[in-house]
């Protein structure tokens, strides 16, 4: 049920050829019978390997949603497919294309504020947003790497794309300090369930959400159930969450900036602030986001945008705040762009917002890293994590 819907977005809103839906133990069978020039790859985190890798041994390049992968064993495997098929890996960063975050760009590459020394970068998700983490497959570290991979990527990839450097050394800590049963019981709780569905106690649950309210919710997971038995709607304060919902991190990168960065996923509202402290001056970004249940409605919703504003602040003259571009479409006018350059004819871009393996290694070997240091309490020097080197 959910390839065949996969199936009808892709060729009615990209205009892509559908093909005949198989069962993944078909891999191999599917790329015979249809021979794709390109694989997409959007499974469960912990399989984005075994897909990239064989769809390259067969003779394919490779599209693949973030996080490129969840381990640093993982990603050595990719690495290492990367350079015995010589077949292209790219991933599907859209936040680069989104005009708020290329305009970040376009500033520092300007020289806007000079040489930038220190970066200082909030994300925030909300109750919706943030907790359907918790209500999902991502509950378990062991399918999505935590969100320090699975969601942060996103933000670690933006920092190394702003300031053209990769990370050197990562600290970190986290907890899980909102979510699931023993957090609940210690704020009073006493009513718990498993699921949304059939539970009387999830209709006054402001967490909980409602497959059966929602015609695409039950469409593409309660009606599939019987399929693959897996649960849409687990309850944000149940057992069995093995991630963190409150993250604080620090990087040193190549070109000796640091940066301190925080991840919570229960807050009032959903966006990130960040600044850069720079040689000559500092620019202020602050974006709000709109809330919502990933496909629960229109993606066109996904990422839009309900403030944005970019101050710069020169060392010696007045502040000032900065233009960004309006666009329609998903993250803020990004997702159009992105998709241009992965299916239609890629215009020049002096930003250079196209990811490579190397990119998806990269912004996803921070949070690999992240996640070594809050087991073990010590810093982690990145490239001690896989065997490659890249000249910047």
């Amino acid at each position: 049920t959910r390839m065949n819907y996969a199936n009808k977005i892709l060729t009615n809103e990209y205009g892509l050829k559908p093909v005949k839906t198989y069962m993944p133990t078909d891999f191999d069978t599917m790329i015979k019978n249809e021979k794709p020039d390109i694989v997409l790859v959007t499974s469960i985190d912990r399989t984005h390997h075994k897909y990239i890798i064989r769809a390259m041994e067969l003779g394919c390049d490779v599209i693949t949603e973030k996080p490129m992968t969840i381990d640093e064993e993982k990603c050595q495997a990719i690495l290492d497919a990367v350079k015995k098929t010589g077949r292209s890996l790219r991933v599907a960063f859209n936040y680069r294309y989104a005009p708020h975050n290329t305009k970040i760009k376009e500033l520092i590459m300007r020289g806007t504020i000079g040489e930038i020394y220190s970066i200082h970068f909030e994300w925030l998700l909300n109750t919706i947003h943030g907790a359907d983490y918790f209500r999902r497959w991502h509950r378990d570290k062991r399918n999505s790497g935590g969100l320090l991979v699975h969601k942060a990527t996103h933000h670690f990839d933006l920092v190394n794309f702003w300031i053209d450097s990769i990370p050197e050394i990562v600290f970190a800590f986290g907890d899980l300090r909102f979510y699931g049963r023993e957090n609940a019981e210690n704020r009073g709780i006493t009513r718990f369930y498993s699921r949304a569905y059939g539970s009387e106690y999830a209709r006054s649950d402001h967490f909980a959400i409602h497959l059966e309210d929602n015609k695409q919710l039950k469409s593409l997971y309660l009606d599939a159930e019987k399929e693959d038995g897996y649960l849409r709607d687990q309850s944000v304060f149940g057992d069995g969450i093995s991630i963190e919902d409150t993250m604080g991190v620090i990087v040193k990168y190549r070109n000796k900036a640091i940066m301190t960065y925080s991840l919570n996923a229960y807050m009032p509202w959903e966006g990130f602030r960040v600044n850069f402290n720079g040689s000559n001056g500092r620019i202020e970004v602050d974006i709000c986001e709109s809330s919502y249940v990933n496909a629960g409605g229109d993606h066109q919703d996904e990422g839009k945008l309900v403030y944005k504003k970019i101050i710069v602040h020169p060392m010696f003259g007045k502040p000032y705040e900065v233009d960004i571009e309006e666009k329609e479409g998903g993250h803020g006018g990004g997702d159009p762009e992105l998709l241009n350059d992965l299916f239609g004819v890629p215009a020049e871009d002096r930003f250079k917002r196209a990811a490579s393996h190397m990119e998806g290694a990269y912004s996803v070997l921070t949070g690999i890293a992240a996640n070594i240091s809050i087991r073990t309490g010590l810093p982690v020097k990145v490239d001690d994590l896989v065997k490659f080197k890249i000249a910047r």
